[in-house]
């Protein structure tokens, strides 16, 4: 199985396809969860309620984590608590959407 790491470095190859940004640089990602059995549970929200985007994210999540070592099997659940905020940004992307 992959670490936790690695996980995160191929989550962050994914962008928002409205930003252009990477998920994990938006502060996207809340949790990720490596269990035995080859699965993998990422826990995520979107930047608003209304937001149509999650298939066209989940979608990239679940194929490129299934390309790692291990993984048989990638869940992916939306929560929105706590509600996504900009401080949630790393400062990268923060300069990249000029909120610093």
């Amino acid at each position: 199985m992959p670490s936790e790491a690695e996980i995160i470095d191929k989550l962050r190859t994914i962008p928002d396809p409205e930003l252009g940004i990477s998920i994990v640089d938006l502060g996207l990602i809340y949790g990720i969860e490596i269990q035995t059995a080859g699965k993998v549970c990422i826990k995520m929200t979107l930047t608003t309620m209304g937001c149509p985007l999650f298939s066209l994210i989940s979608q990239p999540i679940k194929k490129g984590l299934g390309e790692l070592a291990g993984v048989k099997e990638v869940e992916v659940e939306l929560t929105f608590d706590p509600p996504w905020t900009p401080e949630k940004m790393s400062e990268q992307a923060k300069i990249q959407l000029g909120f610093a």
